[in-house]
């Protein structure tokens, strides 16, 4: 919240002031319907939820002045007298101390006494009241498809085996002396794929972001006016982050988006994913997508910020394809880097089904996907989890990002030399966040259009 709010006059400081004063009403209805999953008997594994009292007590034991609420009095830039930026600390303070500590106080005890306590131990959304009916609706609202678990399942075993073929040939290029598991070793424990400062992995993705830029007029027609930039996940949430995630710009661009790099534990942060990482959460991925979304005009508002997650994480992974015809994949280890993030959604397919529909223990899906990505071993494990508490999200991904390429595969074969790839990714993308039936309606009608010019 604070990261996001703009403080460039005493109205917004006050704006700020309501915000504050409003989160102890917001705790308070987050443990009401805490309180109503414990009674219906709909609550989430506890191994999801093992580091939230953690993260809840951290925000009552920090003095108020390192507290991220504090942070935008630290350095108060309003051209207003110094009794007046004094009085504003003060109401901040207060309201830091009075409200929002106790606040959260009493939701570390909730959560400690009552609801943690009733979580479940087991892992599969089936144990819940309806959770075989309630998967099979998550699949689809994630997918956006009628494709069943048991599809999906195999869908993902299929692009599993045929990555790690593309992934074999690249050990061999590099006459690696050991088996494919002993390479994975190789890439997660060899301190050349390592940064030592923080700063330096955060001007590794600027560098990277720098070098993509000018290949976009290559592909887009039309690109985004809202710019973006590259910034750190704060230290107080980063723990428990994935290892990057993308922001949009506010809705009237005047606050650019930005893609929030993790810099905790640099040792899980390897350099062969950062290429395509920053490809897939800024350009061309979700930065330039949403952003397009973001000034589209003469739609409803609604249909700029409409969230498809098939569409716009499909779009991601199909992105990363594009590094790899814009030349961003310019060493052995940064292709394996890119063919290691399609691996690991392929492997979502297998493990999210897999947890939700066919009984796979945490352990069993864990191994999985050390066995068949070169992801570190404590990205493996929040990816797990993240697939326990979430179900179905993962599935979007791939799914999302096969129907993109098919569609791209048939406009290709039908119009030949015809192709345009900058008129194909304007016209795919122009029209915001779909459901992928209705992308593959519209994307046939332009295609049957254009092949009888």
């Amino acid at each position: 919240m604070v990261e996001l709010m703009p403080f460039n006059n005493t109205k917004d400081f006050h704006n700020y002031f309501s915000r504050m004063r409003a989160i102890p009403t917001a705790i308070e209805q987050t443990i009401n319907v805490m309180k109503r999953g414990i009674k219906e008997n709909i609550m989430p594994p506890k191994v999801t939820i093992e580091k939230v009292s953690t993260q809840i007590k951290k925000q009552t034991e920090i003095p108020y002045d390192e507290s991220p609420f504090y942070t935008p009095y630290l350095n108060i830039d309003l051209n207003i007298s110094n009794a007046l930026k004094d009085s504003l600390k003060q109401i901040g303070k207060l309201l830091i101390y009075e409200q929002i500590i106790p606040a959260y106080q009493k939701l570390n005890s909730f959560f400690l006494e009552e609801y943690y306590p009733n979580a479940r131990d087991d892992y599969a959304i089936t144990s819940i009241p309806n959770g075989g009916k309630y998967y099979n609706y998550l699949v689809k609202y994630h997918t956006t498809t009628d494709k069943t678990p048991k599809e999906i399942h195999q869908i993902g075993k299929d692009e599993v085996n045929r990555i790690r073929k593309e992934m074999d040939e690249i050990i061999l290029t590099l006459n690696f002396d050991g088996e494919f598991s002993d390479f994975l070793n190789f890439l997660r424990t060899s301190p050349e794929f390592y940064y030592d400062k923080p700063e330096d992995l955060l001007n590794g993705y600027r560098a990277i972001c720098k070098r993509v830029d000018p290949e976009l007029a290559s592909f887009f027609g039309k690109l985004p006016r809202i710019p973006y930039g590259v910034k750190p996940i704060p230290e107080y949430q980063a723990m428990s982050s994935p290892t990057a995630y993308y922001y949009g710009a506010s809705a009237d661009g005047k606050r650019p988006g930005y893609f929030w790099a993790n810099t905790y534990n640099l040792k899980m942060r390897p350099k062969y994913e950062m290429a395509v990482l920053a490809i897939h959460e800024a350009v061309p991925g979700h930065h330039l997508q949403i952003s397009l979304a973001n000034e589209m005009e003469d739609v409803p508002t609604f249909r700029k910020h409409s969230g498809h997650t098939a569409f716009i994480e499909g779009w991601g992974l199909y992105s990363e394809s594009l590094g790899d015809e814009m030349g961003i994949y310019d060493t052995p280890y940064s292709k394996f880097g890119q063919l290691t993030y399609e691996m690991w959604r392929a492997c979502r397919l297998v493990v999210d089904t897999g947890i939700h529909a066919f009984g796979w223990s945490r352990i069993k899906s864990i191994q999985y996907m050390s066995d068949n990505t070169a992801k570190t071993i404590f990205d493996i494990e929040n990816e797990i989890d993240r697939y326990i508490a979430w179900p179905g999200q993962a599935l979007a991904y791939k799914i999302g990002e096969l129907k993109i390429k098919e569609i791209r595969k048939n406009a290709e074969n039908i119009l030949g030399d015809e192709f345009d790839i900058r008129e194909f990714h304007d016209k795919l993308l122009e029209s915001g966040s779909l459901p992928l039936d209705i992308l593959e309606n519209k994307m046939a009608k332009y295609i049957r259009d254009k092949s009888k010019l």
